[in-house]
């Protein structure tokens, strides 16, 4: 009888683990490379990761289940921005990553602020997101009001891995001011936003969509101004560099903040060409379903503004065979 017992708990046994086996292989795991955890890109990042997934044993779609891609679970990883992202895309570090527009062409023509550098010729668009602004933060009583007024002040241009250190170098640039000009600092998030709080910075230059937790949270507690990025300077940056856009961030997005003009680029969604087409086909369909949009309405401010109408606006980098073969299907594409 004990021989039974135990010849029957072992056949248990083995059906368990070849089920658990199965299961295993059963489950596909992408990565979405984010930014800084009180920025934009990493709640969005999150927003769409619970959209494109759908693990093994989820309820159907249109039944209280997931729409995503049949046993994909994605996850939004925080990271330092958009070179970051790129970079760990290229060797194989991430399965795809938010940047900037200006970021990824020049990260896969190797111009730029990337001349020199091996052309990322692998590198591939899944979709265009939403717009970002360069936010230019101080003290409402700083007495800075432009660009210029940055000499000899102590200014965040974020850390060199990001997208918003690029652009800040790019903005003061063209405004004829070097980073030998100020007392330059590398923080991210709350950090920079907690500093200039504290008097240790006089201003800090953050490139995300409106509005972004950390200066929702710093303008409840401080009394902060925009600093308007126009003028001359802004003129010669957009000419000089077409994903620059001139655009306005409204009054009362922060409170107790007047509009300001600022200028702006494109967030992207990137992946490799090495990527699997059919998983990317999917990756795309998921992210533009009916159930996918309902996520992005309520799980960001900036998600209404996540639309397939502006899925291809302003890509500069050829898309992924599978979002190519998607947006084809779709219409979208001709």
């Amino acid at each position: 009888m004990l021989h039974t017992m135990k010849k029957a708990a072992l056949g248990a046994l083995l059906v368990v683990g070849m089920g658990t086996a199965s299961f295993a292989q059963d489950i596909k795991f992408f990565t979405i490379g984010t930014g800084g955890t009180a920025f934009t890109y990493y709640p969005v990042g999150g927003v769409i990761a619970n959209a494109i997934s759908k693990p093994p044993g989820s309820r159907e779609c249109g039944q209280g289940g997931s729409c995503g891609v049949e046993g994909l679970i994605a996850s939004a990883v925080s990271s330092r921005g958009s070179v970051d992202n790129v970079n760990a895309i290229i060797s194989g570090l991430r399965n795809s990553g938010f940047a900037q527009s200006d970021v990824a062409f020049w990260a896969y023509t190797g111009t730029g602020t990337m001349e020199g550098k091996e052309p990322a010729t692998d590198l591939r668009t899944i979709a265009a997101l939403f717009e970002e602004h360069i936010h230019l933060v101080a003290l409402k009583d700083s007495g800075i009001n432009s660009v210029a007024d940055l000499k000899g002040k102590r200014v965040s241009l974020d850390e060199p891995g990001s997208g918003t250190y690029v652009d800040a170098n790019l903005i003061m640039e063209s405004n004829g001011i070097t980073v030998d000009d100020i007392s330059a600092e590398a923080l991210k998030g709350n950090a920079a936003a907690e500093a200039l709080r504290n008097g240790k910075i006089d201003a800090f230059f953050v490139v995300a969509g409106y509005p972004t937790g950390a200066l929702v949270e710093l303008a409840s507690a401080a009394d902060i101004k925009l600093v308007p990025i126009d003028g001359a300077g802004a003129d010669a940056l957009t000419e000089k560099y077409g994903f620059f856009a001139s655009s306005d961030i409204p009054a009362g997005t922060y409170e107790g903040v007047d509009a300001v003009t600022t200028v702006a680029v494109g967030a992207q969604w990137f992946t490799s060409a090495k990527e699997d087409e059919e998983l990317v086909y999917n990756i795309t369909k998921a992210l533009w379903n009916d159930e996918s949009r309902k996520l992005l309405d309520v799980g960001h401010a900036k998600g209404k503004t996540i639309t397939p109408d502006t899925a291809l606006n302003g890509i500069g980098v050829p898309l992924h065979a599978g979002a190519e073969r998607f947006y084809k299907e779709a219409g979208l594409l001709k």
